[in-house]
């Protein structure tokens, strides 16, 4: 689930729409959170799939560190890339707020989190980077686990609209997380040697 102060909008033709934030989301704010509602696919199930519905869940799916594509239900489908962004996942099923979001910024993630299957040039935003590439979580988590450590440290700090998603005992892990009384696990946990 998207975190509530988030709308989708129409970026460009070229981009298509993005997800803004409304009101400010500060850092260590969750952004995102797995529910029920969002559907995991095998290779062999998403294979199976009508070659026009595959592509779609290709599109706007990501893969977690089985192989499974993960197709969000609402919005968070749409967020996208950025070699800059403000959201970054962890190996908890939730996205965090590494940087404040001021209302009318659009939420980003680098998409090199996601285990894409085939490399991608992005427009390019002045950074050293140019190339998104299916094992960029191999090479980038010890920068954003420094970015996510940050930002956990801020969660019990901040208003959690998406608290009521996380079950009690996943809730009670992330305040542990804030409160520095559990080690942050390292982002290359998500990552997908499967190629």
């Amino acid at each position: 689930m998207l975190h509530p102060s988030t709308e989708l909008r129409f970026v460009n033709d070229l981009i298509g729409h993005g997800v803004f934030a409304t009101d400010l989301i500060p850092k260590g704010t969750i952004t995102w959170v797995r529910d029920a509602m969002d559907r995991e696919l095998t290779p062999d199930q998403m294979d199976a799939l009508p070659a026009m519905v595959r592509e779609a869940l290709l599109t706007y799916s990501y893969r977690n560190h089985k192989g499974h594509y993960i197709f969000c239900w609402d919005y968070t489908r749409f967020i996208n890339h950025s070699f800059r962004a403000n959201c970054m996942p962890t190996p908890y099923g939730f996205e965090i707020a590494v940087r404040h979001i001021q209302p009318g910024d659009q939420l980003t993630n680098d998409y090199g989190t996601l285990n894409i299957i085939e490399p991608f040039e992005p427009f390019d935003e002045g950074t050293d980077r140019k190339v998104v590439y299916p094992d960029d979580l191999a090479t980038y988590h010890p920068e954003w686990d420094v970015l996510i450590d940050e930002a956990i440290a801020l969660v019990n700090g901040v208003k959690q609209p998406l608290q009521s998603v996380f079950s009690t005992n996943d809730w009670a892990q992330v305040q542990r997380l804030g409160a520095g009384h559990e080690r942050v696990r390292s982002l290359r946990e998500c990552w997908c040697v499967i190629s």
